[in-house]
């Protein structure tokens, strides 16, 4: 599952230097992550880097793109081949 920044970040620029797939970048007005990227920091961490350091908890689980572990870990390897 990629992650999603909701609405209410604060833009504190936290989790952007987190994200090892460079996932996070900033759009018009909040940080935005690109699910293509997002491995939810399978094959670097054991939790998302991101959700760990916000200070505010606004980055869920984004329900429009649900994967599974296993698809996760094929993006890390498609990602980094």
């Amino acid at each position: 599952m990629a992650l999603l920044i909701k609405d209410n970040c604060i833009n504190c620029d936290m989790c952007d230097p987190e994200c090892p797939n460079e996932a996070i970048h900033f759009d018009a007005e909040i940080y935005k992550i690109t699910p293509d990227l997002c491995t939810e920091c399978i094959g670097f961490y054991e939790k998302p880097t991101c959700m760990a350091v916000c200070p505010i908890n606004c980055i869920i689980i984004d329900p429009e793109n649900i994967e599974s572990e296993q698809q996760l870990i094929d993006k890390f390897a498609e990602l980094y081949s």
